[in-house]
């Protein structure tokens, strides 16, 4: 019993010498919890919604109140015309706009009936279908009220318009997600992998002490990877446009662009990856658990971003692919050009910057 206690200890300090292996055994459970327990939720809230209305009554105060008071919206603000709409929806700045016709609630006490236009960006389509499900439930729940006999009664008739995906396809949300997530698992995943490679079997000193230099050799390393996420998105978008019937509205010249600044983007980032690691297992375990949750789960790509907790808002900042999927939305699904996604592209730029100066400063040209 005395020696089983012993090798028990002896395994508890093996085990606690490699700090790695407690991180991952220690802190991986808690991250995963945190981060799919807040941001796997189907639930739709802080949605940001525009308001157009000619009049302020009493009425269109109270649905609007309504509306701001609920956790599943936020009013950001009233517009004047239909072109402050869209450009609300091209920014970004709104997901939902409400519009009330002209005397609404004149219309609404003499005649008995009033509209209202809610206007959605289905680029979501499920997110879509949420968010105006409970816009036209608060609008029922304040027709309700006021259908009391003391009230005097009226009908309101909400008008419902899906703005960039009338036919609320499915595949105009995930094709800009799974271009996101493939573009990481090919550069990012495989590259750090592939040089890792070469440290594990022992050749990559012999490589760097060759006649050619070091960066030509990281280079030839990653090119390949280059290349084949460049068919890689080709394919996607053939099979998106013919196949999945997923038109591209805007630029594919911008498209292309943004999606070759994404490549150089992970591929620094596998390069990072390998300067940190020594085995293809460990280097399988940063790419495989430290990208693909965060891109799956952080980008935008299945669960909306808004939902989330502001700590984790505040980390999705982090992920390349929220970035990257929000461009692809703007450009291949909205139809807007290169000037719509300065925002993405600059930050996609500081990205890929931030992440080739730390991996070159920390890539080794000697291994130990």
């Amino acid at each position: 019993m005395k020696q089983l206690l012993s090798f028990i200890r002896k395994e508890f300090h093996h085990i606690f010498r490699d700090k790695a292996t407690v991180m991952i055994l220690l802190l991986m459970p808690i991250i995963q919890i945190i981060l799919f327990g807040f941001a796997l939720s189907q639930e739709v809230k802080n949605t940001k919604v525009v308001v157009l209305s000619t009049t302020s009554d009493e009425a269109t105060r109270r649905i609007i109140n309504r509306i701001d008071a609920s956790e599943y919206f936020d009013v950001v603000g009233t517009v004047h015309n239909s072109d402050e709409i869209d450009a609300a929806f091209r920014d970004g700045k709104a997901k939902l706009a409400m519009i009330f016709e002209d005397h609404f609630s004149e219309n609404l006490k003499h005649t008995g009936k009033s509209h209202i236009q809610l206007i959605a960006d289905a680029t979501d389509p499920n997110a879509a279908n949420s968010f105006m499900f409970y816009a036209s439930n608060i609008i029922t729940n304040y027709q309700q009220d006021i259908s009391q006999p003391q009230s005097g009664g009226g009908m309101i008739v909400p008008e419902v318009k899906m703005l960039y995906n009338p036919q609320m396809k499915s595949a105009f949300n995930f094709v800009p997600g799974v271009l996101g997530m493939i573009m990481i698992l090919i550069c990012a995943m495989m590259t750090s992998i592939a040089i890792v490679r070469e440290k594990e079997m022992g050749t990559m000193e012999i490589l760097l002490v060759s006649p050619m230099k070091p960066m030509y050799t990281i280079l030839s390393k990653i090119s390949p990877y280059f290349v084949l996420s460049v068919i890689n998105f080709a394919t996607i978008m053939l099979l998106s446009v013919f196949v999945l019937k997923v038109p591209i509205a805007g630029s594919f010249i911008s498209l292309f662009i943004v999606s070759l600044l994404y490549i150089f983007v992970a591929l620094a980032l596998g390069l990072l990856i390998s300067t940190v690691t020594n085995s293809q297992l460990a280097a399988m375990m940063i790419s495989g658990m430290g990208l693909m949750i965060p891109v799956m789960l952080l980008s935008g790509m299945i669960f909306p971003i808004e939902n989330m907790p502001a700590f984790l808002r505040f980390i999705s900042n982090f992920v390349p692919a929220r970035w990257y999927i929000d461009a692809v939305k703007t450009i291949m699904i909205k139809g807007l050009g290169l000037g719509a996604v300065l925002k993405d592209v600059g930050v996609l730029v500081l990205m890929g910057t931030v992440l080739v100066t730390i991996s070159l400063k920390k890539f080794k040209v000697r291994l130990e």
